[in-house]
């Protein structure tokens, strides 16, 4: 077995997280609950049933929260717990992320090592880390004495410092766990956690919080307290003391609060005291079904709850005193896992939001879920987004990752699904597109691309819909749109969702010697994901398009690899050290995709010569990254390090989507006599520099007027001095910008 991969979890921003490099790093506050459905909260049906006189959940918080920030009304996540847990952290879909439905084996192996999570991610870039609630993974089901099956998969193994969790989803199906899982723990626990009593005596006759749900009739409450009432309180004295530290040392934090409301036994919360108080007064509460009046009192004690916590953000100590509000630099986001159950909370109550299907299911109703983020000081303020709207942008739940990772300044993990909004939430820099999602619900699957969705069943059945004309999906438009059906099909195929159960997308590095060829397998770790004796995958032999892979150069000269022949990869980055630079060179013709990136990252070079570069997303050089030579780029390029073009035998590079280049981002072209050296089917804003090289026999008159880019349109300028670019021979260009092209004049 060669080396296996360690991931290196990058701490210093790069010149790629523009939209955040100015803005100060706010703390996160992620509420997520269990199988709460899309119409569940005012501003997506229960507003408008309390408008008719129909009877309603009350959320009064979370609405609160959608009145002072965004009501993403397109928010996705999967149809059932564990995929949506693990697409979450790592920010993959399904097709990619190792655990893709609810699998009984979940608990013990969803979360690789080799997985990047929100926990690494943001504890790498100094952030407080914390977790409760339902985590899912890594220990085993029994309710006494329950185990650790296996550390790579922990919360306190991938970031999270302060947790109170339960770590198996069966030992989940219970408000009254007689134990949680707990850390910090004492010395030599293993995985640094441990087993604590799940109980109230904590929290009991302290005056910090005066107004929690658990704290009525304290003497009739049970001695095992329902679950969902620690994690609440163990998350509001971490953001209490979180907030005294940020004020004091500006030290940010990200805590994660996870609950299992309202994820059934429903009866459950009928054994604590005044368990549904909140409806005395409710003239049609008394009507409706049990499970309807226990899931309606579970949702609105975890919305008291959150109203606690977000009122610790206005006042950290607690003294009644505003002034150490620290809720203007937070970021608090509210989420659901998956869509709503069926059951009589939907039919009387409409918790799906008169959507199609329910949790476990592709239709809308099972994974569209409601979605809130506010954040004073951008929102309203900085951000296009308005506070108290709705915004129809699609935003999955692998999105959060990313965002996260570029508003705390940390490199976001290589080749992810989701795609970062947080130049939406700023209001500064550019929002990158991405052109699809993808879910999976055993054996079916689905796109969502733009306002159309395709559903997949079993190996021929296609749907298609219209979501902007047909939000309930009543109308399957396939036989209409035959080749639009088709293609999104063969888009979703590639996602890899048809693979079987626990394929996922798998991590290598280089460990080739310079000059080494990439078509050698000897030049590439393996992998193997096994745990206590158990083997659950291993991937040997030359890359494949399943791969997340590095070359880097871990040595104190130069390093080459040699790409002999045709590359895919799902991700690549070719990154030097601080000791050397490392190259890719591409042979003659040969061609490399990179499915959902191809990252050239500070001191690597990608090298290509008459071939194909392919992403279905982008091309990206980081700062002291360089890309060269000539060819196709069948993709976007963002342009923070160099684009080099200036080989003036070759023909340049033709891009087929946008070019963007940053203020650190330089191109180097040669002026040719016939065509300009980077042609761009797409958009080209320019930003950063330009510099301009002529072969011996290019007549450069005066006057004389060369083009050196063309595009479908030109935005921007280079911030050359007085646009003047100088040649070797200290001949004097000025830049001119046109509508379609950027051409030097000599002068």
């Amino acid at each position: 077995m060669k080396n296996l991969l360690v991931l290196i979890i990058a701490v210093a921003p790069t010149a790629a997280l523009l939209a955040a490099a100015d803005a100060p790093r706010p703390n996160i506050l992620y509420f997520y609950v269990d199988d709460m459905g899309w119409g569940s909260i005012g501003p997506n049906a229960q507003a408008q049933r309390r408008a008719k006189n129909q009877p309603s959940v009350r959320t009064p918080n979370i609405d609160r929260l959608a009145a002072a920030g965004v009501n993403f009304s397109r928010g996705y996540a999967c149809t059932v717990c564990s995929p949506s847990r693990a697409s979450q952290q790592t920010g993959f879909h399904q097709g990619h992320a190792f655990s893709d439905r609810n699998d009984p084996n979940n608990a013990r192996k969803a979360i690789r090592r080799d997985d990047v999570s929100m926990g690494d991610a943001l504890s790498a870039v100094g952030y407080k880390t914390g977790y409760w609630g339902k985590w899912g993974y890594g220990g085993s089901k029994e309710q006494v004495n329950p185990t650790i099956d296996n550390v790579q998969t922990l919360p306190t193994s991938h970031g999270f410092q302060h947790v109170l969790a339960e770590l198996h989803h069966v030992r989940a199906h219970t408000f009254f766990q007689p134990t949680l899982w707990n850390a910090p723990a004492t010395a030599g626990a293993v995985g640094g956690l441990e087993l604590v009593p799940n109980s109230m005596t904590p929290f009991q006759n302290d005056s910090a919080y005066p107004d929690t749900p658990a704290l009525q009739n304290e003497g009739a409450y049970p001695k095992s307290a329902y679950c969902d009432d620690s994690y609440a309180f163990a998350a509001l004295d971490f953001v209490r003391a979180g907030g005294t530290d940020y004020n004091k040392t500006g030290k940010p934090f990200f805590g994660l609060l996870a609950v299992q409301i309202p994820h059934a036994p429903f009866g459950e919360v009928a054994k604590l005291p005044d368990w549904d108080k909140a409806y005395a007064e409710d003239p049609h509460y008394a009507s409706l079904a049990d499970q309807s009046r226990q899931w309606a009192a579970m949702v609105t004690r975890i919305d008291a709850h959150f109203g606690n916590i977000l009122s610790a953000l206005e006042d950290p100590n607690n003294d009644g005193n505003t002034q150490d509000s620290i809720a203007k630099d937070t970021l608090v986001i509210f989420q659901s896992d998956n869509g709503g159950p069926s059951g009589n909370n939907n039919v009387e109550l409409d918790a799906n939001g008169g959507l199609r299907g329910n949790k476990g299911q592709i239709y809308e109703g099972g994974i569209r879920v409601p979605l809130v983020m506010r954040w004073p000081a951008r929102i309203n303020t900085t951000s296009a987004l308005q506070a108290g709207t709705q915004s129809p942008k699609v935003v999955d739940i692998t999105d959060l990752l990313p965002t996260f990772c570029e508003l705390a300044g940390a490199e976001t993990p290589l080749g992810v699904d989701g795609v970062s909004i947080a130049p939406t939430l700023l209001g500064d820099g550019y929002q990158r597109q991405r052109d699809f999602v993808i879910h999976e619900a055993g054996n079916r699957q689905s796109i969502i691309c733009g306002k159309h969705k395709l559903i997949r069943s079993g190996k021929s059945s296609l749907q298609l819909f219209d979501l902007g004309a047909d939000r309930a999906e009543a109308n399957d438009i396939a036989d209409k749109h035959p080749k639009l059906a088709k293609h999104l099909e063969a888009l979703l195929l590639g996602e890899r969702v048809a693979e079987p159960k626990g394929f996922a997308n798998t991590y290598h590095h280089w460990t080739g010697s310079k000059g080494g060829k990439t078509s050698d397998a000897d030049n590439w770790s393996d992998y193997e994901y096994s745990n206590a004796g158990v083997t659950y995958m291993t991937e040997t032999g030359a890359p494949q398009l399943s791969w997340t892979a590095r070359i880097v150069n871990s040595n104190s000269k130069p390093n080459t690899a040699h790409g002999d022949i045709d590359l895919e990869f799902l991700a690549l980055e070719v990154r030097g050290s601080t000791a050397g630079a490392q190259s890719l060179v591409l042979g003659k013709g040969v061609n490399l995709t990179g499915r959902n990136e191809v990252r050239i990252a500070a001191k690597g070079r990608l090298v290509v010569d008459g071939g194909q570069v392919d992403s279905l997303r982008w091309v990206e050089t980081y700062s002291g990254g360089t890309l060269s030579g000539s060819g196709r780029i069948n993709s976007t390029v963002y342009n923070s390090g160099v684009v080099d073009v200036t080989n003036a035998d070759s023909s340049g590079f033709d891009v087929s989507g946008d070019y963007r280049q940053t203020t650190s981002g330089k191109i180097r072209i040669a002026v040719g006599n016939n065509q300009p050296a980077l042609r761009v089917a797409g958009t080209v804003v320019l930003n950063g520099t330009l510099e301009v090289s002529a072969g011996e026999s290019l007549s450069l008159k005066s006057g004389s007027s060369h083009a050196v880019i063309r595009g479908k349109s030109i935005t921007g300028r280079f911030n050359n001095p007085s646009d003047q670019v100088k040649l070797a021979d200290g001949t004097q260009l000025t830049i001119r910008y046109l509508e379609t092209a950027v051409t030097v004049v000599a002068d």
